[in-house]
């Protein structure tokens, strides 16, 4: 990397550790690993952050009825949603904890900094809270009864005095600037739903403390030690803190620090689920104007997951088990069904059954099929060696790479996906059309035999390559068979040709091997 080169910058939301991993969590980072392993092969140097949100109400509550410190607790689920990442083969670069000493400091700088232009105040509050959601209700959030949504527990009135971030006159300015920024927020339904949001509502000051009396467990504020900071404003200060620490020099006004081979600030892609779009696209850029800093760039909404149908629930059972997904059936069948199955932006249906069939129709017959039987009659009958070059597939499998590319540089996964099965579905037909078993039983055709397997061969090389960003784990074992030095992860090796007359293949092993067992979800 030159001296200041702007990494690509692309960020998960931080989870709540109040829980366990599920559907939604996995989904939402193995998008953002898709997309920055694409970003990476593509040539770019990508700078990738996922981690945890640990501080809160509902933590100390259940730190304290598990009789343990909020900070052990933290500790023990941390190993855990590590774990998590771990198995789903994430490639984040780092993992942040709210609860690490360089988040603590650079929130509390920017809190200072804020306060010190007069962006934070005090003033007395007389309102309705949420224990549960940890945030305050107005009437406006009551149901048609009056009552109010179970979703928010118990709902208690309090008296108190805060400290508040001028977030309200800010509104007209954020407006604008989402009606200039068509991409700040995809998809555009999203963005449609923001605006319609600043365009028929007040947007109020934000309170951003709680006092240490009611909840210890946080940042204490600098300027108010007995007050700590919300749990949201602290959280969204993630994407900022691990920059600032590192030095980057975009923001060296919060921080402090300035290292001149540190370049991440802004993000390019922030990736969220629907439910915290508010606090992505409202909150967090006016605290960033506010701060003096420059904006993300975009922040690309996913939606829901049901099962079967229906909304996922613990108590009724209805609920998808990643893990247990991915050690019956390998991470990368998980990978490839959530991501075929479902686009980016709208909500989505898991089934069993459709997990199966896609593992049957498209990993085991489509893919795993091709590259085995390529490979074992090139054994069979060239003892696995690349006897000639050919260009028969060339259009076929350069028009696939084309239309992934332009697939992956737009955050189109699905799509992305259904045009690398375009050269898989063209090369399973070519076997069909050009019937090599048949041209090896006569001598005379022993040259157009030696294109056909060649032109398969060839295939799934270039089937690796691009197939690298989405299910790498499948893309380094091709690579492996077909004993190709270097690695999948370079899209440049995605060229027709890169096999050479000599090039000796190895033997094929199953990459989804067929499973007529009950899915585990």
């Amino acid at each position: 990397m030159s001296e200041m080169q702007k990494e690509f910058y692309i960020t998960t939301a931080i989870d709540y550790v109040n829980g366990s991993p599920h559907l939604g969590h996995a989904y939402e980072k193995i998008v953002a690993d898709i997309i920055a392993r694409a970003h990476r092969s593509l040539g770019e140097s990508v700078f990738f952050l996922t981690g945890l949100d640990e501080h809160g109400q509902k933590v100390q509550q259940a730190a304290t009825e598990r009789g343990m410190s909020p900070q052990v607790y933290c500790d023990e689920l941390a190993t855990q949603w590590q774990s998590f990442v771990e198995r789903l083969n994430i490639s984040n670069d780092d993992f942040v904890r709210t609860t690490q000493p360089r988040h603590q400091e650079v929130v509390k700088a920017l809190l200072t900094k804020l306060h010190g232009q007069g962006d934070i105040y005090k003033a007395p509050y007389r309102g309705w809270y949420s224990a549960r959601q940890e945030t305050f209700l107005t009437d406006k959030d009551r149901l048609p009864d009056g009552t109010w949504d179970s979703a928010y527990g118990e709902v208690t009135e309090l008296v108190e005095e805060n400290w508040y971030f001028r977030m309200g006159r800010h509104q007209e300015w954020l407006a604008q600037y989402l009606e200039n920024h068509p991409e700040f927020v995809h998809p555009e339904y999203r963005r449609n739903e923001v605006l319609g949001f600043l365009r028929s509502e007040t947007l109020e000051d934000l309170c951003i403390s709680r006092p240490a009396s009611r909840l210890s467990w946080g940042i204490p504020i600098p300027f108010a030690p007995d007050y700590v900071n919300y749990v949201w404003f602290d959280a969204l200060v993630n994407y900022l803190s691990v920059p600032a620490s590192k030095g980057d020099p975009a923001t060296a006004s919060i921080s402090g620090l300035t290292r001149t081979t540190t370049a991440i600030w802004p993000p390019d892609l922030q990736v969220i689920g629907k439910d915290i779009l508010k606090f992505h696209a409202v909150y967090w850029p006016i605290m960033l104007r506010a701060a003096g800093l420059s904006l993300p760039r975009q922040i690309l909404v996913h939606g829901f997951w049901q099962k079967d149908g229906q909304k996922m629930s613990k108590s009724t059972g209805n609920v998808v088990d990643p893990v247990a997904i991915v050690e019956e059936w390998g991470v990368d069948a998980f990978r490839y069904y959530v991501v075929r199955e479902l686009d980016v932006g709208p909500d989505g249906n898991w089934t069993d059954e459709g997990f199966r069939q896609r593992y049957a129709a498209e990993l085991a017959n489509g893919l795993g099929n091709l590259v085995n039987r390529s490979l074992s009659m090139l054994r069979k009958y060239r003892s696995g060696r690349i006897e000639v070059v050919s260009k028969e597939l060339a259009i076929d499998a350069e028009n696939s790479v084309r239309g992934v590319e332009q697939c992956l540089r737009e955050n189109r996964l699905q799509a992305g996906l259904a045009a690398v099965w375009t050269l898989v579905n063209r090369a399973n037909l070519y076997v069909e059309q050009t019937k090599p078993f048949s041209l090896a039983k006569d001598p005379a055709q022993a040259g157009r035999l030696d294109e056909v397997l060649y032109n398969l061969a060839e295939s799934c090389r270039v089937l690796a390559v691009v197939l690298w960003p989405f299910i790498p784990d499948t893309a380094e074992r091709i690579y492996a068979q077909l004993r190709v030095s270097g690695e999948p992860s370079r899209w440049r090796n995605s060229a027709w040709g890169g096999l050479q007359v000599g090039h000796e293949t190895g033997d094929p092993v199953p990459l989804f091997p067929r499973k007529d067992l009950p899915l585990k979800s």
